[in-house]
């Protein structure tokens, strides 16, 4: 539910680096100032008016600390339903993926299962009913760096760099209840990607099928599991894992839109849950989002070979631009990662050493056949790879990233910081269900 490149749909692309840039990039401490929360909100505003952005929320946070929100555009199409409120909730899309990934890793740390343990041995009702050819070959860690070869559910075919194709299924279904395994069956007449290790190919049956093996090994749902794991731990207090519909994203928040098959576009806000799950499916805060960026970057949720397992460029990866982590030639050393789907884009930025982040989400509308926000993410988005500078960023993104960096270098955080997690609560964890979304 996520895609990378940054072909076709460009400008945002370039609004929203350009955005991270300027609100990140500056590698010095803040000093003694006025906050200059204003920088947020001028950048959701830009956000919002690229053409086929409704709206667009998000915030940025250094040292753990708030140095502004932002919300720009209307919950609605054509300026209806007000503002959105800037600590909004939204799909986050495959950036789900790298919180379930830390799941299966922390479980793997408690002996649970291995990361070269077989998908067959784990989950061996997909041999029983042959869902997934070569099942006692395929590794949690080829389903984690999506090498395993299994085909994709959520699109027919990936694109020719390995990157997730076009939605298959039937966006407007808001009502079916569809389980983990209904999805997985969809994938298994599809050609494989490759032989079991041997490339990168996103697949979101990948994360489905991770999903499961979670389920199975804890005997609680995916949504407890990361309750336990992350949201409790680290105070995410408003983030959850919808699982079927009618649930969605509660409270105030933007709509997103898609054309249907005579071209009439159509509130998609219903969005079937039952398509999110393991591979898209959290609903957070960009605050929340944040959260859980420090604490990874941090190393506070996973020890360093495990984490190394998320992080570790595969052998067939280009160089990032640059000759390292960098963005906009060397203006940012960090990260950035997205997911998307029918009418939602969101996004999160992140310095290398978790003091900075930036997430933000826009809701889209979009006349036409492509996919909303398709192929614009630099990047994998649950891969954690390096940002290309040489490939983001134009001459006018620069030139407005070092005039408003400048502006943010003079900014103070201007709210309390969010407490770190004790090492004693992540090493324990919150017991199962304690905690529940506000």
């Amino acid at each position: 539910m996520t895609d990378d490149g940054n072909r076709g749909w460009r400008s945002p692309s370039r609004v929203t680096a350009g955005a991270a840039a300027l609100m990140m990039a500056c590698a010095g401490p803040a000093v003694a100032a006025p906050a200059q929360a204003g920088n947020v909100q001028r950048a959701m505003e830009e956000l919002a008016r690229v053409p086929g952005v409704v709206g667009a929320v998000g915030g940025a946070y250094v040292d753990g600390r708030s140095i502004g929100l932002g919300s720009a555009g209307t919950r609605s199409l054509d300026g209806g339903g007000g503002a959105i409120p800037a600590n909004a909730r939204f799909r986050i899309g495959s950036q789900t993926k790298e919180m379930v990934a830390t799941v299966v890793l922390r479980l793997v740390k408690e002996g649970r299962f291995g990361v070269d343990d077989r998908l067959g041995d784990l989950l061996p009702v997909v041999v029983s009913e042959d869902l997934v050819a070569r099942a006692d070959e395929i590794t949690v860690r080829q389903m984690l760096r999506h090498t395993s070869g299994i085909p994709d559910w959520y699109a027919e075919e990936p694109n020719p760099d390995g990157s997730e194709g076009d939605i298959s299924f039937d966006v407007f279904d808001f009502t079916t209840h569809y389980r983990p395994l209904d999805l997985v069956k969809w994938s298994r007449d599809r050609p494989r990607t490759g032989e079991p290790g041997e490339k990168y190919s996103y697949s979101n049956t990948n994360y489905t099928l991770l999903g499961m093996v979670v389920e199975r090994a804890t005997g609680h749902g995916l949504a407890t599991e990361l309750r336990g794991h992350l949201f409790g731990p680290l105070g995410m207090t408003r983030t959850y894992l919808p699982v079927k519909p009618p649930e969605g994203i509660r409270g105030p928040h933007g709509h997103g839109y898609y054309p249907d098959a005579n071209g009439r576009l159509r509130d998609v806000d219903r969005f079937n849950a039952s398509f999110g799950g393991a591979a898209g499916g959290v609903v957070s805060t960009a605050h929340d989002v944040s959260v859980f960026r420090r604490a990874f970057s941090q190393g506070k949720l996973l020890p360093p070979e495990l984490q190394r397992v998320l992080t570790d460029r595969l052998p067939n990866d280009p160089p990032p631009g640059g000759g390292g982590p960098a963005f906009c030639d060397g203006e940012l050393d960090g990260f950035f990662t997205g997911g998307s789907t029918a009418g939602y884009l969101a996004m999160a930025f992140y310095t290398k050493d978790g003091s900075r982040q930036l997430s933000m989400s826009a809701t889209l509308e979009r006349q036409g056949h492509q996919r909303p926000g398709r192929r614009h993410v630099q990047g994998r988005g649950d891969r954690l790879l390096p940002i290309r500078s040489s490939k983001t960023c134009s001459a006018t993104d620069r030139s407005r990233t070092a005039r408003r960096c400048r502006e943010i270098v003079a900014s103070r955080p201007s709210s309390a910081p969010h407490p770190d997690p004790s090492p004693a609560v992540l090493e324990g964890r919150a017991r199962p269900g304690r905690s529940s979304p506000a």
